[in-house]
This record gives C-alpha cells, structure tokens and sequence, in this order.
C-alpha cells in the first residue's frame, strides 16, 4: 500500500521518512516530487570499443558539474548519470522512483532498472537520463524531474540496507 500525502508528511514530521529540505508544495497525492542535482557522469564512449559487465571491462567516464541556472543537453539515443538534490531515505518504507509523465511525454526516462530503495539506504539517487524522443532535452540543476512514493512493508524486517553491505 502506497503512503497518501497525509502519510508521507507524517512520516517527515516523526522522521520515519528523511526528505532533506522537505517543501510541501512538491507533496502530490501519492507522492513526492525530487529535483535534479548539479553532478551528471558522462561515458567516454570514444575509448572502449565495447563493455563486458561479467569481464569487467566498463566504459571510462567523467564529471560534469553544472551550476544552478546553467543547462544541460541531452541529445536523442544518449544516456547519463545524474544526482537529486534531494537527500532520501526511510528506514521503515520501501521507496520508489518514477519519472514524471510530463517530461515522458518529451521522451526522458530517469530511471531504466534502478527504481526502489530498499528501507535502511539514505541517498541522493543516482538517475539513469535517457532521451529516447527525437530533439535534445534541455535539463536545469533545481527541476522537478522525478517522484518517489513511500510502501509500507508487510512485516518486520530480518535485516535493512544498512545490514547488507551494499550502497550501489
């Protein structure tokens, strides 16, 4: 079952739910809108001919830093890696992050496979920006570009992130 508005903004007030600079305005219905960071991981795609996860042989890549106010373009068929400037996490709800329909609608997808966060993990999210429409996409550090929503979970947990030994 999914947190109501009512939900998500009880759980910021007892802290059940960290949503560092927590701003009413992006509460919805059901959800909790995110904005872009300024931090987006390019690949160097000109020095690797190809990538074998299980050989690990993974591309190069590099940071790019863009100020507040300034733009990034995504062209058509690209993919990055950028950050929230949100900080997340909730030790007692499973997250999901979705993209926004209206930034769908242009072609951006945020996220390809890595959409939850497991209860116990406090992030800034890393988003998988892909333009699958047919113009660049410009993309401003401070836009609302996802949501995330907050699930309750059916039972006591054996063990949360924080047990696992995996942050990625």
């Amino acid at each position: 079952m999914f947190l109501s508005d009512t939900d998500i903004k009880k759980g910021v007030v007892s802290e059940d739910i960290i949503l560092s600079d927590f701003d009413e305005s992006r509460l919805q219905p059901v959800s909790y809108d995110i904005k872009l960071g300024n931090k987006f991981e390019i690949v160097k795609s000109h020095r690797i001919s190809a990538v074998d996860p299980a050989g690990v042989i993974l591309p190069e890549t590099h940071e790019t830093l863009v100020e507040d106010g300034e733009a990034f373009v995504l062209h058509p068929g690209r993919t990055v890696l950028g950050t929230s400037k949100d900080y997340f996490g909730s030790s007692r709800y499973l997250i999901h992050l979705s993209g926004k329909s209206s930034l769908a609608r242009l072609g951006l997808v945020v996220h390809n496979t890595a959409g939850i966060v497991n209860p116990g993990h406090f992030l800034n999210i890393t988003f998988e920006l892909f333009n699958a429409g047919k113009v660049p996409i410009i993309l401003r550090p401070g836009m609302e570009i996802a949501q995330i929503t907050f699930s309750e979970i059916s039972s006591e947990l054996e063990k949360d992130y924080t047990q696992t030994g995996r942050y990625n």
